[in-house]
């Protein structure tokens, strides 16, 4: 049965998202981390998530590894794979919003145009792009888990930033230098722009 099957009727919610940022205190919203392995995509989201969490947010983050493992866990890494990876959880955090939520995502997400469907998917600033840059030279240094030195002998293949492209973003709602700055003042950049955007 395809999404355009004519026995589907789509169900208008009785509770809306208005609703829930009135009783949560908060809007809802995509934080869309993106980045190379390595570049501090999770690291990052999780201290958001958890200075958020402090303050009384709601809040979830779906993890590239972690979605992998179940949602995601029939996908590989050719380009077509890594499009249906990011289709599904644009998708998913699309609910979440609905739901009332603050929604970090961390994903490498290599593709500008796969980023802008997720983009599509949601109203004018629901989805918020953080551009976490930092040169592959300093990812490859940190490499906490091997995959750069097997990329580099060939063990790893369709691996971004060595044998598969990486896309950065144009014109992010923010880039953080998570190269030279610390996780902290990275996490005041964020805290600070939803504030000013009025989301908390």
């Amino acid at each position: 049965m395809g999404s355009n099957d004519n026995n589907l009727t789509w169900h208008a919610p009785t509770v809306g998202r208005a609703e829930r940022a009135k009783q949560n205190g908060h809007r809802s919203v995509i934080l869309w981390f993106t980045g190379l392995s390595g570049a501090g995509k999770s690291t990052l989201a999780h201290a958001v998530e958890d200075r958020l969490h402090r303050q009384g947010a709601r809040t979830m983050v779906l993890d590239g590894d972690n979605v992998r493992h179940g949602l995601c866990s029939d996908l590989g890494f050719s380009a077509q794979e890594r499009t249906e990876n990011i289709r599904r959880v644009g998708e998913v955090a699309k609910l979440f919003i609905d739901a009332g939520v603050i929604v970090l995502t961390a994903f490498i997400s290599p593709f500008l145009s796969d980023r802008e469907k997720v983009r599509s998917l949601v109203g004018e600033g629901d989805f918020i792009e953080i551009y976490c840059d930092c040169p592959v030279e300093v990812c490859e240094s940190r490499d906490v888990k091997g995959l750069y030195k097997r990329a580099r002998a060939g063990a790893v293949k369709n691996f971004t930033g060595i044998s598969s492209p990486y896309e950065a973003p144009l014109a992010p709602e923010l880039a953080v230098n998570t190269a030279s700055d610390e996780i902290e003042h990275c996490v005041e950049q964020v805290v600070a722009l939803l504030a000013q955007r009025g989301i908390i």
